[in-house]
C-alpha cells in the first residue's frame, strides 16, 4: 500500500517540479515518501521497541506530508492534490495508528 502510495507521491512531486515549484516539491516528495520508507525499516525492526519507533517516525512524517498537501490546497499558487492522496494518506495513518496501540499493548 505504501509503494503504491510513494509512486504518486512521486507524480504529484514532478508536477510541481515541472511548475517550477521545487521547494514544495522536496518537501512532498521527502516527507511522503518516507512514510513508507520507515515501514519498510520497522521489518527489521531489531526489537519491539525499535519495531514502534519506527512506525512512530512514520506516523511523523505522515503529519508532516499531510501538513505539505494542505499548505499546497490554501494556496494559489500550487495544484491542488487529489481527492485520492488525501484518502489514501487518511487510510495508511488510521493503519499507522491501530498497529502502533496493537504493538504497545500486546
Amino acid at each position: 500500500m505504501t509503494f503504491e502510495f510513494s509512486l504518486k507521491i512521486i507524480a504529484l512531486s514532478e508536477e510541481l517540479r515541472a511548475i517550477h515549484k521545487y521547494e514544495m516539491a522536496s518537501q512532498i516528495f521527502r516527507s511522503g515518501t518516507s512514510i513508507g520508507a520507515n515501514i519498510m525499516e520497522a521489518q527489521n525492526a531489531e526489537s519491539k521497541a525499535d519495531f514502534i519507533y519506527k512506525f512512530k517516525r512514520s506516523a511523523k512524517e505522515s503529519d508532516e506530508f499531510h501538513y505539505w498537501l494542505k499548505l499546497c490546497e490554501a494556496s494559489d499558487l500550487h495544484p491542488n492534490p487529489s481527492k485520492e492522496v488525501h484518502s489514501e494518506l487518511r487510510s495508511i495513518s488510521l493503519i499507522i495508528s491501530k498497529i502502533i496501540s496493537s504493538s504497545k499493548k500486546g
